[in-house]
Order: structure tokens, then C-alpha cells, then sequence
């Protein structure tokens, strides 16, 4: 089933204009989510606001919004001036800049969406991918919808783009601010260090071979529930022995990891085999 769009907008840098529309890169779907309920009856509690000082409940005709410049003092907004703070929303995500690939760091990324090409944008949308991949650079771009104003960048992912919307520089921590002790490594550590990473490197990220456990036994219990089954709780695993010395934590690890991919593999084939064996 094709993806449908939540938006729509325009890519425009210099006098070129590509229209595009916006996909969701997630599947809001797949989250388990859980009501507040009444336990007695069952049923689904409302929320309501309280005012502690007036003890009653504020319905939503009275409320206003408000900003804390200290503690427990406010500036009250009205609905006019939250909306003359509003951006004005703009139909294009303008380029800025074209920059390096890797000069962006994660830190950054805050949310991606798909984009894909509006009626007549093919080939302009096609020519932007491809032009980004040859020249190993992303576009630096604003957009403006719903009142605020965002920073994205745009990169091309297969034959397509990706749009990522950014933090800007003063939503993100610096990472000097992390306290790290200081401490030595060892040549002896780092050997065995580099050897574990080998022992368990891949070629390539497969998201398909990681599943959302939790997600998999509240969907099981969920049904059983559904069906009337009583639930009776797992029991918990034991807690891994605690190593302290580094050394020794080292070398366990490289132990358990080369006996954990021989049986890993044989799962795999054996798993193939009845998959072939299925189909034939």
C-alpha cells in the first residue's frame, strides 16, 4: 500500500522550484499505547485542569497561556500575540547552503520525513538526488509551518530524498559538558578491545534482525487478555555475574561472543532450510 502524504510543499534554490510532498518515516501505528481507566467500573477517565489557588476546575474558555521568567512569576499571553509570535507559514523549503555530508553531526537530527516528488517535480526531484549523491553534499534548508519556523536538512537516500529536521545550535548540549573522569587505558586492553569488535563486526546495519520485545509480549498478552486468559508473570532472569576487572571482563566477552556466533549461524541455516523446504 502506497504511503500517504502529510504535506505538501515546494524545494526552491536559485530559480529552480521543485514540488514535493512530505511522508511520515514512521508507523505511528505499531505503537502500544494505554489509556487511564477507572478500575471499578472500567471506564475511560477524563483529565481536567485545577486551579490550586481558586480550587475549582478551569475549563478550556479560561485558560491562557503563560511564560516562567523566574520562579513562580509568569507573563500571560493573549490569543493575539501568541499569534502575532507565529511564523508566517511559507509553501517552499528554501535552500540556504550545500554542505559536506559529514559535516553535520547527529547531535543535530531530530526527526526525518520522506519526500517524494509532487505532480511535475519528477524530474527536477530526480536531478537534486542525484546531483547531492555525486557531489557527497546535503542542503541546508528553513521551513515554516504551523507557527514555527524550522531548520531542516535535505539528502538523497536511494533514489529519492530525505528531509531531516534539525535542532538549532542552541538546543543542543555541548558535549564538554559531560562529566568524564580521567582514567588509562592500556595497550593489553585496547588489543583485546579491538578483537572483540572484530569477532562481532558486521558490513552493513540490518534492522531487520532487531524486534521490539516489549512490544512482541504486550501484543501476546493483549490477545490472551482479549481471550480471557489468565496472565501469569515470567519469571525474572538472574543477573549476569558482575565482572569488575577490566581484563577479565574483556576476555569473557570475546569467550561468550565466539561461542554465540557459531550457534547464531547454525540458527540461521537451519531456519533457511525449513523456509526452502516450505517453499518447495
Amino acid at each position: 500500500m502506497s504511503a500517504r502524504a502529510i504535506g505538501t510543499s515546494t524545494i526552491a534554490f536559485g530559480l529552480v522550484s521543485i514540488p514535493v510532498k512530505l511522508y511520515s518515516t514512521g508507523e505511528s501505528g505499531r505503537r502500544i499505547s494505554f489509556n487511564m481507566m477507572h478500575e471499578k467500573c472500567g471506564t475511560r477517565v477524563k483529565q481536567q485542569y485545577i486551579c490550586p489557588t481558586c480550587d475549582v476546575v478551569v475549563p478550556r474558555s479560561e485558560m491562557t497561556k503563560g511564560y516562567e521568567f523566574a520562579k513562580g512569576q509568569y507573563v500571560l499571553f493573549d490569543e493575539d500575540e501568541l499569534k502575532a509570535l507565529e511564523m508566517p507559514k511559507k509553501d517552499s523549503i528554501d535552500i540556504h547552503e550545500f554542505v559536506p555530508a559529514d559535516e553535520v553531526e547527529q547531535v543535530y537530527l531530530d526527526k526525518p520525513y520522506y519526500l517524494g516528488p509532487d505532480k511535475g517535480g519528477a524530474r527536477a526531484y530526480r536531478l537534486l538526488s542525484k546531483a547531492l549523491r555525486e557531489s557527497d553534499r546535503v542542503a541546508i534548508a528553513t521551513y515554516a509551518t504551523r507557527g514555527k519556523q524550522y531548520l531542516v536538512m535535505i539528502r538523497p537516500n536511494e533514489d529519492g530524498l530525505v528531509l531531516d529536521q534539525l535542532r538549532y545550535a542552541e538546543e543542543v548540549r555541548r558535549f564538554d559538558e559531560v562529566p568524564i573522569d580521567e582514567a588509562e587505558v592500556k595497550d593489553a586492553e585496547m588489543e583485546l578491545a579491538r578483537q572483540l569488535i572484530d569477532q562481532a563486526a558486521s558490513e552493513s546495519f540490518d534492522a531487520t534482525k532487531y524486534t521490539d520485545e516489549v512490544r512482541e509480549r504486550a501484543m501476546a498478552m493483549i490477545e490472551a487478555k482479549v481471550e480471557g486468559q489468565e496472565i501469569v508473570s515470567a519469571p525474572q532472569e538472574e543477573p549476569a555475574t558482575q565482572i569488575i576487572d577490566l581484563m577479565s571482563a574483556l576476555k569473557a566477552s570475546l569467550q561468550e561472543e565466539g561461542e554465540r556466533k557459531p550457534a547464531a549461524k547454525a540458527a540461521k541455516k537451519k531456519a533457511t532450510s525449513k523456509k526452502k523446504a516450505a517453499e518447495g
